[in-house]
């Protein structure tokens, strides 16, 4: 892998010009153009049709376009930003499983390479998991996706969204190659984030790697107390009192039943690892479990 990229992927031997110069042979094979392998074990599809947009109307491209893709295991990010948290990945299992619909790209200024493709863009992705994802990992000849408008220095339309908390916390769910991501105080994941239940409460609100501790969570400059019953989608539940090996940390997701006697979080947990399940932190009177809402919800 690149030095120079935070995708964490495993790629074939072959660069991606390669890859493509190989498939634009192929196209004089009808018949093969579409089964055939490139070097490294990477499915190319028919060049044109790689750049061919999803649907092109009267009046010409449409913003979204479908385009393959190449190697494996390539992060999706929550910004157009290689160093922002990982919101998903492509290609988890086998190289070129996926193709991606993109909206529009942004130029970042930053540049990744890989082989002796380089590129400047990430594409904001709808499928088959939403965020950024660089453009190196498209496998088309060009340094950025043909037909997809440009929006330059465009930050993500929706920064700390409460979408964007969950979508990060279910990530370390299979993170560890299909399985949860193992608790650690003293361990940092791929991403840079500590593996305790604050570091990933960090992940998933896209703080800034290594992850504040418990009691930082609970700060002013990152959250403000609200009642239990007032609890929505990404909020935190945290118990700031004690020592490390008794503070903890949850991500809200919802609420399991009207009466609010149990609901579904996002937690990092010792022994376990990443866990998705119900809980009643908090719930019980004269529990030292508080409810806090991230000050970059804005509400």
């Amino acid at each position: 892998m690149s030095t120079s990229t935070s995708t964490f992927r495993f790629a074939p031997h072959a660069s991606r010009r390669a890859a493509a110069r190989s498939a634009a042979l192929r196209g004089l094979l009808p018949v093969l153009a579409l089964t055939c392998l490139a070097a490294g074990g990477a499915a190319v599809p028919d060049r044109a049709a790689a750049a061919a947009p999803a649907h092109a109307g009267a009046t010409g491209l449409r913003a979204a376009a479908s385009f393959p893709t190449w190697g494996t295991r390539w992060a999706v990010h929550a910004t157009p930003d290689i160093g922002s948290p990982s919101v998903g990945m492509i290609n988890r299992s086998s190289p070129g499983q996926d193709r991606i619909t993109a909206d529009y790209q942004v130029d970042t200024g930053r540049r990744v390479c890989e082989g002796s493709a380089c590129s400047t863009f990430m594409a904001h992705i709808t499928k088959p998991v939403t965020g950024f994802l660089t453009v190196v990992a498209v496998d088309i000849p060009e340094d950025r996706l043909p037909g997809v408008p440009v929006r330059a220095g465009q930050p993500d339309p929706q920064p700390g969204s409460r979408r964007q908390t969950l979508q990060r916390a279910a990530v370390w769910l299979t993170a560890n190659g299909g399985r949860p991501v193992p608790y650690a105080q003293d361990k940092y994941w791929r991403d840079g984030y500590r593996q305790d239940c604050s570091g990933y409460a960090s992940m998933a609100l896209g703080l800034p790697t290594p992850g504040t501790n418990t009691q930082g969570l609970a700060g002013r400059g990152h959250t403000r107390p609200i009642a239990m019953n007032e609890l929505q989608p990404g909020d935190l539940v945290i118990d700031a009192i004690g020592t490390s090996n008794t503070r903890h940390v949850v991500v809200f997701e919802k609420w399991n039943d009207a009466a609010h006697r149990s609901y579904t979080a996002y937690e990092q947990r010792s022994v376990h690892g990443t866990s998705h399940r119900s809980v009643t932190y908090g719930l019980a009177a004269g529990s030292e479990y508080k409810a806090y809402r991230p000050l970059q919800y804005g509400n």
